[in-house]
This record gives structure tokens, sequence and C-alpha cells, in this order.
């Protein structure tokens, strides 16, 4: 099947060909022709098989008819909103609208938290047709009146899964209420749970079930590896197979934002060019790892689940679990980000002795046996990393032992200068600083004042030298401590 017999305009299917599609993939096949009668769709497939522009291109087919250059925002209602779960996937989504609407005189834009609001606010009142929008950040701009949901046609819900996993099911209820009775719904996501199918049954009207593939199944075109190592071996493996497999392009997970950012440092030190990318990076230091990366400037971006969805890099070879995920559908959207697009891709993972149990589940839920091999790291070029897992083994030093006797009695006789230490395991010496002080004349010597000077110009002056001694009274003391006398008081007016 081609997307000539689609039913896309001819704007559409111009803007297809420049992104490079010839053909259709199974789930915009199945779900295109569905979404332009005005059906709602529950729509199912594997990540990377094309599912955004399965429901993106059929929207923009139908809000056709309302495209206008007019500069009036009340000539450019909000038509179509489209809910994700992250603002990766937002950026993702609404540069796929661009792409596929940039022969088409519609508005779209796109909002999510971390940024400021100011620029949001601007655009969304100067009028737009398609919102591309994060639940809570789309509450904020509903409270402060940004935007209005009553000229809504269509409401996509994507990544439905990830919005119940991060917690989002109240502001999806809200803006489900929010929406007009009287519109089309689409729901999409790479899996389908239980939990979903329930949501859906809330705000779909006789839905359309499309599968394109099996229920969290995984691309053909992804080859899986299992290397069981120590969690105290984890770093020095990682770097091990960066280097020794030439791998140019690499994206790591981690459970943890603070591992993240802690296998970031050790990745550099070794010489590999690395970025993190987590819940706790702002939003400008987002987008610069992951252009970095995107361009080839970075040679490794270490993240958490916060980018196992939505993220769209061209050719990316290979995905490393250097943890697995607690959830094991969380496997299957990490190695998504690879072998997307027809392209081979690997998903290798370091595998402990106390995640065995997870690899099982994994395994279980793709239905597939993953291919154990063995890692050796006794190469002596490779550069050793500390891992603060690793179990630190500590010797008990003697300062009884009869070569260290010896050798602090050598030490004592030497000058006074010298102080004797016990430290790292033997005695040694270091400058005494309290007898280099016991010499110091600047704390050992008085400051002897001229006092017949200072009395004799207090008299030509007839000031009370009684109010003056017991202001400043004439003792010997270190120089540091001398009050300070005017210049001006000790010498005769001319």
């Amino acid at each position: 099947m081609l997307f000539e017999q689609l039913g896309l305009s001819a704007e559409l299917l111009k803007a297809v060909s420049d992104s490079g599609y010839k053909q259709p993939t199974l789930i915009q096949s199945k779900a295109i022709p569905v979404i332009l009668e005005g059906k709602d769709v529950m729509g199912a497939a594997q990540t990377g098989t094309g599912k955004t522009a399965g429901f993106t291109l059929p929207l923009l087919r139908r809000l056709e008819v309302y495209a206008n250059s007019s500069m009036s925002p009340a000539k450019h209602p909000l038509r179509a909103l489209i809910l994700v779960p992250t603002r990766e996937l937002a950026m993702q989504v609404h540069e796929s609208v661009k792409n596929y609407s940039k022969y088409m005189a519609l508005k779209s834009s796109l909002v999510f938290g971390g940024v400021n609001m100011e620029s949001q606010t601007v655009i969304l009142r100067s009028g737009v047709e398609i919102l591309v929008a994060t639940p809570g950040r789309l509450l904020d701009h509903i409270q402060q009146k940004n935007v209005m949901l009553s000229s809504v046609e269509i409401f996509v819900l994507d990544e439905a899964d990830r919005m119940l996993d991060m917690g989002f099911l109240p502001d999806i209820t809200k803006i489900l209420n929010l929406l007009p009775t009287n519109r089309q719904n689409l729901m999409f996501s790479a899996t389908f749970s239980d939990d979903i199918k329930r949501l859906a049954k809330q705000f779909l009207k006789s839905p359309i079930l499309i599968e394109a593939a099996k229920q969290n199944a995984v691309s053909d075109l992804i080859t899986h590896s299992v290397y069981t190592v120590e969690a105290a071996q984890k770093t020095n493996a990682l770097i091990h197979l960066i280097k020794h497999q030439k791998l140019d392009q690499v994206l790591i997970f981690t459970k943890k934002k603070s591992d993240s950012d802690r296998l970031t440092n050790q990745l550099l030190k070794a010489d590999i060019t690395a970025s993190s990318i987590h819940g706790d990076k702002n939003q400008q230091q987002r987008c610069q790892a992951l252009s970095d990366f995107k361009q080839g400037t970075i040679r490794a971006l270490v993240a958490t689940d916060v980018a196992a969805r939505g993220l769209d890099i061209a050719e990316l070879s290979c995905v490393i679990n250097y943890e697995l995920p607690n959830n094991s559908e969380d496997y299957v959207h990490r190695i998504g980000r690879t072998g997307r697009a027809g392209i081979k891709g690997y998903a290798l993972s370091l595998v402990s002795s106390e995640e065995k149990n997870r690899l099982k589940d994994i395994e279980k839920l793709i239905q597939k046996k993953i291919e154990i091999k063995s890692l050796l790291l006794n190469d002596t070029s490779l550069p050793r990393v500390n891992n603060p897992q690793e179990k630190k083994i500590t010797t008990k030093l003697d300062k009884n032992d009869s070569s260290q006797k010896e050798r602090k009695c050598a030490l004592i006789a030497q000058p006074s200068s010298a102080e004797v230490i016990f430290f790292n395991g033997e005695y040694s010496t270091r400058k005494n600083t309290q007898a280099i002080a016991d010499h110091d004349p600047l704390f050992t010597q008085p400051y002897v004042s001229s006092k017949t000077e200072v009395r004799s110009t207090l008299k030509s002056r007839n000031t009370s030298l009684e109010c003056k001694e017991k202001k400043f009274p004439f003792k010997a003391l270190p120089a540091l401590f001398f009050p300070f006398v005017k210049r001006s008081e000790c010498v005769n007016k001319s």
C-alpha cells in the first residue's frame, strides 16, 4: 500500500515525501483510514513503527478545512489537543506536526513544564489550531485562561500507559471534564495493560482496536544480549564495551538520577565524551544534552527512564541497560530507541546476580530467551575506575612494628623544626609550625613605643594625659595588637 491510497491531501503527501517516507507502516495503514472516518481509536504498536505519524497525518487532514492565514486569534481556535507524558515526547510529536503541516496554513504549538510560561502564553493567546501539551502545564494555562478547550474536536492521548505510571490520571480526568462532549478520541500507546483498557472505557466511544503487533512485542530488528557482571564491576564493564566494541553512539539507562550523574563523570574520566539527562535537569540542559548526542558531539548519553519514551534518534545502533528496570515493560520502551525505521539495533544489558529474577520477568514478557555472554575484564590497557559499590579492603597498620620503631627513632634525632607523625602506615616528618612560631620575633618581641615623645605631644596640645592613658595604656604589646594612633596626633601643628 502507498500513502496515495490512504486519502491524504496533496499537501500532506508532499510533506511525507520530503520526510523520505515512501510506504506506510502497518500501524499507519490500519489507523489512518479509520481516523479519517471520524471514529474513536485504540492503537497499539511497538515503539519505532511510525505510531506518531499514524495519528498526526489523519488529524491534519481533518483539520485542513480550517486552514487560514488570518492574524486574528479568533480565527485560530484550538481544534486538536495532543496530550503526552514527557517534555521530550512533546517536542518530538510537535516536530512531526510541524513537518507534516508545513504546506498548510494551520498553527501549532507545544507547552510543557520546566520553562517560563510567558513565551508560551504569548503564542497561545495569538491562537493555535493544534496544541501538544503535558498535563500539568496545560492545567496551569487553563487556570490562567490562556487557552480554551471548548472548540476541541480531536483529543489524542499518547503513551497512555506511561501517563498512568507517572500518576497523571487525576490530571487527565480534569482535562477530560473540560473537553466538549462531541469530539473524536484517539488513544495510542506501545502497550495496553488492563488499567489502560479501563481508562479507555471512560472516554472512548465504541473504539476501533488497532494492534499492529502483539502486546509488549519488540522489534525483530533488535539483537538482545546479556553480560553477567557483578554490580561493583559494572562501570569497568561498560567502559570496556564502549571502547572495545567501538560504539560511537550509545544510549545508557540507569534507574537513579544520582547514578546517572556519577556514571557520566566516570565515563568522562575514561576519555569517553558523555552527558546525562534526567528529571532534575532543567529544560535547557536536557535539550542541550539531547542535541549534542544527536549531532555526535558526545559519544554516550546517560539517561533515566524519563528518556525511555519519545526519543527519536536517527540510526541509533545501541542501547545499554546499566541496570535492569524494576518494571519489565520499561525494558521494552528503553530498547525501543534502537532498531527503528528498518535499521538493525543492539540492546545490551549488564546483569548482576541480584537482577537475575528481573531478567526472567523480562524474558517472560517479551517471550524471548536472551543470549547470555561472558565479558573478560583483565585487559591491562583498560583504565581502572573506582566504583562506590565496591567493598573497601582495609589493612590494619601497626605503629609498634620493629621497622617502624627504628624509623621513628631516626626521625626524632632530626632538628626540632621537624615534627614526627604517623601517616599512611609509616612514620614521616613535616614542618613543626609550633616551633617556628615560638622563634618568630613578630610574636615573641614586644613593641616598645616612645613614651616620652607621646607624652610631650599630648601636653603641648593641652590634652588630659590621664584620659589618654586610660584610652591608650602604655604597655609593651606585640606589634600586631598595638592600638592605632593617627599621625596627625603625633606631630605638632606648625
